[in-house]
This record gives C-alpha cells, structure tokens and sequence, in this order.
C-alpha cells in the first residue's frame, strides 16, 4: 500500500480520501479549513498536515480535488504549496476541473522539478464519490499513468488515460457539454409534460426505457418534479466549467451554440437565487 496526500476535503474530497483509507494506503490530508480535515480524521483514521506542503512530505503521490484554477495554484505553488514537500519521482493527480492552461503550466512546473503529474478529472458528481463509482478522464505520459492507476480504482467505476496531460481535462469539457444539453432537454420535457396534464413519472417509467433515457434522466427527474434541488453538482460550478469550455472552443475554433445558451439559462438561474442548486434546477426557468 502507498503513502498519500490527499488536498481538499469538500464533498467530493472527504468520501474519495475515505476510500482510499479503506484500502489500506496510509493518508494524510490537507484542508483549507481545518475543522474539516479534524472531522475526516476522526471519521476515517489518518492524520492532518497545516500546510499542503507538510502533508505531501514523505508521500509516493499526492492528490488534490479542489475548487478552481487559483485554488489549484495556491495548493501547488509557493513555500507551503505541495510541490515544496514533494520529492523527485512523486507523482501529483489533480482532480479539480480547471482550464488546460492551468494543466500544463502546472505540469510543466511538475516535469523541470523532476515530478510526475497527472490531470483526472472526474465525472459522478457526490453520490459517484460516495459510492467508490466515478469516472475518470485522465491526461498523462504513459509511465505516470500506469502508477497512478492502481490508486485512483479507489473509487473509480472506469479509468483510462486519454493522451498526454490536458487531455482529462478536454475530455471533462466534453462532458460538461453533455450534460448541458441533456438536462436542458429533461427540463423541457417534464415541464412540458407539466402543462399537457401527464404523469411525469409514469412518462419517464417508459421513455427512460428507450432512446431517450439517460443517466440524468434516471437519476434527477424525480428531484425535478418535486422542486427539491438542494444536492448534486452546483450550478455556481457548472457555470465555472461551462465558462472553461467556452473559451477553449473560442481558442480551437469549435463551435458550442447549445452550451452557449444553456450557460445563460444557468445564470438566469443563478439571479433566482439558484447558485448552490443542482445543475437540474434549469427547471426552474420553466415553471
């Protein structure tokens, strides 16, 4: 079993550093906000280091899920940042959706230190983390890849390497647009089904059976048609993510029309009051 670090303990990070206690790896972990590592401590064993520099030291591979590009900047860099306590050959597996630009900087920081790293970013949202199911895209030279891994299946459903680093994170883009259009589209249809006087559920019972079902379909239309949106993935984090998969298709020259306006339903979401909603309150809009 290795000896990890573990940076960020929001509601992805607690249960995925939990997980990987439960398979025997010694953790130590690092949060902004120390109450939060004292309660993973006394709930999962392991020990808590101040600084994210204190708790790579000593560690094979240190791993980070944090909020956004500046967050993975702060926990990285600088005299407490984790590549200070990080030793040559450790490799770091950033778990934080952020921006490619952020990806490689850091990797290349990583690669003139003699240090491994690895983009994985993730996609099952709190129940996926929880439940030791998630996917995850990773962008990595081979080698690093295939230490890191036997790590992750911690709490990976699947797991494969994508390419070279960055390549998680476009693959992460690729996902979010998915679910843009997809739950834009579960949120017209139900409130569609709303106004012609159908059964939601017994519609769903059937169509989710056939070409139309989906992952959000199966998993969030009960919660839509209740109105009970406070779980889930956030809409303030899908706006960051979106914004990220904007200004990568502006720099390749993609064209992202749907994502574009989904974005903007998310914001008149947001004016409403929606920012810690899950990403299925577009709903909201419609009623």
């Amino acid at each position: 079993m290795a000896k990890l670090a573990f940076l960020g303990l929001g509601v992805m990070g607690f249960p995925m550093a939990g997980h990987l206690v439960a398979k025997g790896h010694q953790v130590t972990v690092y949060n902004r906000t120390p109450a939060k590592a004292a309660a993973w401590v006394a709930k999962h064993g392991g020990t808590s280091a101040p600084t994210p520099r204190e708790a790579a030291m000593g560690a094979e591979f240190v791993l980070a899920c944090v909020g956004n590009d500046d967050d993975l900047r702060s926990v990285c860099l600088g005299p407490d940042g984790a590549f200070a306590g990080m030793a040559p050959r450790t490799i770091f597996i950033d778990h934080t959706t952020v921006s490619s630009e952020v990806t490689l900087e850091l990797g290349a920081v990583a690669h003139e230190q003699k240090k491994g790293f690895v983009d994985a970013p993730l996609s099952g949202g709190q129940a996926g983390a929880e439940n030791g199911v998630l996917s995850i895209m990773c962008g990595a030279v081979e080698s690093d890849y295939v230490q890191v891994e036997p790590i992750l299946q911690a709490y990976a459903r699947i797991c494969k390497r994508l390419g070279g680093p960055g390549s998680g994170q476009l693959a992460k883009m690729m996902n979010q647009i998915c679910i843009a259009g997809l739950v834009q589209g579960l949120a017209e249809a139900l409130a569609f089904g709303e106004k012609a006087g159908l059964d939601g559920e017994a519609v769903v019972e059937v169509i989710s059976q056939g070409a139309a079902g989906s992952w959000q379909m199966v998993n969030r239309h009960k919660s839509m048609l209740a109105g009970k949106f406070d779980h889930g993935f956030a809409v303030d984090w899908m706006r960051k993510d979106l914004g990220i998969c904007l200004a990568t298709a502006n720099q390749i020259g993609a064209s992202l029309p749907v994502t574009a306006l989904v974005d903007q339903f998310y914001k008149d979401v947001q004016r409403m009051g929606g920012n810690r909603n899950d990403t299925s309150s577009l709903i909201r809009r419609l009623r």
